[in-house]
């Protein structure tokens, strides 16, 4: 049986009625539209989507949207009847309708691909050899009787069970993805968060929120090494979490590669991109920028000269130090 690798795809709802969810396939094809059996469901009354509006099917290790709708499907802005698609890709179904970011990763797991059995051998045929008048009676059945040889029975060898592939375990700091059983189920909830980032300073009751470059985030971040879509703050189990959405293993938390996701604690250093735009998570909701200053920034400690009064300290830059206690 071939091996094939598990290729981990996921949708990121940016626009329309499932914006903020992230949706997950291993499948080897993912339809979607408004009905019912389509692994993508979009509601029922959204009638500028076809029932079954387009489809995305593995070609190897790389994916092919194709268009079965009428109003049209793009990929980054333009029209396609299919289109090969590459990670970061945003899919539009209908002109002005949902969009979702496309990310892809292959995985450390692999899947068996089914090879036909061979078919059994038939037995072969007893008796003697056949003249064309026995021919013709054993093919109406009305051959005279013939005691014939009793055939030894054919028995078709048994299957061999195949074991089911195991994930191979990854080496530390390369961040492959958590199995799925570990993951978070990321829904929406009533929950607060304030984030702050140079004069920005935007507060949401709703979580999920995506952190990105891209107008359509919700938290918009101009910055070159931030993706459209980069980063997902939610809220599970009465702890606050960062996804990474670019699929590139960028963020870190404390130092260390994230992988998939990862629970946020007060005081947490988040690096969105090395050497990028840095978060500090200050607890209950609360995220402001980071600046990490290097020791060769950072100013040596003096003394006042006697007589002069000490100089003021320098204001905090998060408009959140108000509330450290």
């Amino acid at each position: 049986m071939k091996e094939l690798p598990v290729i981990l795809v996921q949708l990121v709802h940016i626009q329309g009625p499932l914006m903020g969810q992230i949706q997950e396939f291993t499948e080897e094809k993912i339809t979607i539209g408004r009905h019912p059996s389509c692994s993508v469901q979009f509601p029922t009354d959204l009638t500028t989507i076809s029932r079954t509006h387009a489809e995305l099917v593995r070609e190897g290790n790389r994916y092919k949207v194709t268009d079965r709708s009428t109003n049209g499907t793009f990929v980054n802005g333009k029209r396609v009847t299919e289109a090969f698609l590459k990670d970061g890709d945003v899919i539009m179904f209908t002109e002005g309708g949902p969009k979702v970011s496309f990310l892809a990763k292959i995985t450390d797991a692999v899947m068996k691909e089914p090879v036909p059995e061979p078919a059994a051998p038939k037995p072969p045929h007893a008796g003697p050899p056949a003249t064309p008048a026995a021919q013709t009676a054993d093919a109406a059945e009305q051959a005279v009787p013939v005691k014939p040889a009793r055939p030894e029975p054919v028995v078709p060898p048994a299957p061999v069970a195949s074991r089911p592939a195991q994930p191979q375990p990854s080496a530390p700091g390369q961040g492959h993805p958590r199995p799925a059983a570990a993951r978070q189920q990321v829904q929406k909830v009533q929950a607060p968060l304030m984030v702050q980032f140079g004069p920005m300073l935007k507060s949401y009751k709703e979580l999920p929120i995506v952190i990105g470059s891209k107008a359509d985030a919700d938290f918009v971040l101009a910055h070159p090494a931030i993706a459209d879509a980069h980063a997902q703050i939610f809220f599970s189990q009465d702890t606050y979490w960062i996804k990474d959405l670019t699929g590139r293993n960028l963020i870190t938390v404390g130092g260390k590669a994230i992988g998939f996701e990862a629970p946020l604690k007060a005081q947490d250093i988040i690096s969105l991109v090395p050497g990028g735009p840095c978060l500090r998570f200050l607890g209950e909701g609360r995220l402001a920028e980071y600046e990490q200053a290097t020791s060769e920034e950072a100013p040596k400690p003096s003394r006042p000269a006697q007589g002069e009064p000490a100089k003021k300290a320098k204001a905090a830059k998060s408009i959140f130090d108000i509330f450290k206690k």
